[in-house]
């Protein structure tokens, strides 16, 4: 055998250990689920947190939809009556999960923020959710606290009014708020709504795009 068609030979053969030896380490790398990561890199902040607060538990099988809101922002209360429908039309194969974030121009949007935590610890935070939404046009904007209003509908609600104003006047509860605050800035979130589909992040320029993005994730599963 020629010399040089026996290194060709010999290359040749090196060279297919290699791609074998790399396609075995691919197989056998674990695969990262966004689903189930839910965080912006391996030692990055987290997108969902275990007391991140629930609004629909769709299961194991479930695309995780996490929203960063502020109660007083125009656009969210926009996208509201959207991720109301989504919810709905979605019911079981999405889980849905609100995180506070509340923007530092809105007033009273840390005082919605608290009320809607409030409620948390009752165990009504998604009628809360839907007051404060629902209401928006009446309070937002304003120059001086609503925090009374917000009580107010607290008492519409029928809530606890002892363990609701002792629950405002917890520096936990602010805390609990922050938490969200931090893990979204942590994040890069600067505008709400902020959301994430299946650990992606989505900023939506119309109304349509959260849909077209759960549509995506649920095609991919």
């Amino acid at each position: 055998m020629k010399a040089g068609v026996k290194a060709a030979l010999i290359t040749a053969a090196v060279a297919l250990v290699l791609l074998l030896v790399a396609l075995i380490f691919v197989l056998k790398s674990p695969k990262s689920d966004p689903q189930t990561v839910a965080s912006a890199g391996p030692s990055g902040p987290p997108v969902l947190r275990a007391n991140s607060h629930v609004l629909d538990d769709g299961g194991k099988s479930a695309v995780t939809v996490v929203e960063f809101l502020d109660f007083e922002c125009e656009a969210c209360g926009a996208f509201y009556p959207v991720v109301e429908d989504l919810r709905k039309k979605y019911d079981g194969k999405i889980t849905y999960v609100v995180r506070y974030f509340p923007l530092p121009g809105h007033l009273n949007s840390k005082n919605a923020a608290a009320a809607a935590e409030a409620a948390a610890q009752q165990g009504r935070l998604e009628d809360m959710y839907r007051k404060l939404f629902e209401t928006q046009t009446e309070w937002a904007e304003a120059k001086e606290s609503r925090a009374s209003v917000f009580r107010g509908y607290a008492e519409q609600l029928g809530l606890d009014m002892g363990a609701y104003d002792k629950a405002i006047a917890n520096p936990a509860t602010a805390e609990r708020v922050a938490l969200d605050v931090n893990d979204g800035q942590a994040l890069g979130v600067n505008s709400t709504p902020t959301f994430y589909v299946a650990g992606e992040r989505l900023n939506p320029r119309t109304l349509a795009d959260l849909e077209n993005a759960v549509q995506t994730a649920l095609g991919e599963r």
